[in-house]
């Protein structure tokens, strides 16, 4: 049985470009995004609990997350979880809801998230070619095994090379579209 699969590894490299996007969208532009406040964990119930677990996070304006807790007794638990997650977030409490202002991003800051985002591009990249070097090899396993000619093997290469290209092009857009978003925004 031939362990080449194209559908596998054209399956792999998109979920590479899937976990880019999902990183990506944790970086923080001037515009406020729920997805900003993922990785804030609250001390509730005598137990580390995610964010979204008592709380509903929405963002109501284009530069302010507001963050409605479920049970008033968690305010201020909530609120000092946001401020340990050390966003650049200033919390203000209003009633059983937090709002969250967007500060303006600095010139400075700026670019130190283009670079991230350039940083996660890069380990996707690698992630890509991880998956183009298993399909190779399995290629040239196959072929050992007699169970795909060279011909065959050449021609799949190939088709694993245009894969790999095509995910690569699509990193490269990928990033090039957040790093536009994070410098203009």
């Amino acid at each position: 049985m031939a362990k080449y699969d194209k559908t596998d590894i054209d399956r792999r490299m998109d979920g590479a470009v899937e976990a880019l996007k999902s990183d990506l969208s944790g970086l923080r532009t001037g515009r406020a995004n729920t997805s900003l406040l993922d990785p804030v964990h609250v001390e509730v119930y005598g137990a580390m609990m995610p964010l979204n677990q008592v709380a509903t996070v929405s963002a109501p304006e284009p530069r302010m997350l507001s963050v409605q807790v479920w049970d008033k007794a968690n305010v201020n638990a909530v609120e000092k979880g946001i401020a340990k997650a050390n966003l650049g977030l200033n919390p203000m409490q209003d009633g059983q809801t937090i709002r969250l202002p967007m500060p303006d991003l600095t010139e400075e800051r700026r670019k130190d998230l283009a670079k991230l985002a350039g940083e996660y591009g890069e380990k996707a990249k690698i992630a890509i070619r991880n998956v183009r070097r298993d399909g190779m090899e399995a290629l040239k396993e196959d072929e050992k095994k007699k169970e795909i000619s060279e011909d065959d093997r050449k021609r799949s290469e190939d088709e694993v090379q245009k894969l790999t290209d095509k995910h690569v092009a699509e990193i490269d857009d990928v990033v090039a579209k957040k790093v536009q978003e994070i410098m203009t925004q």
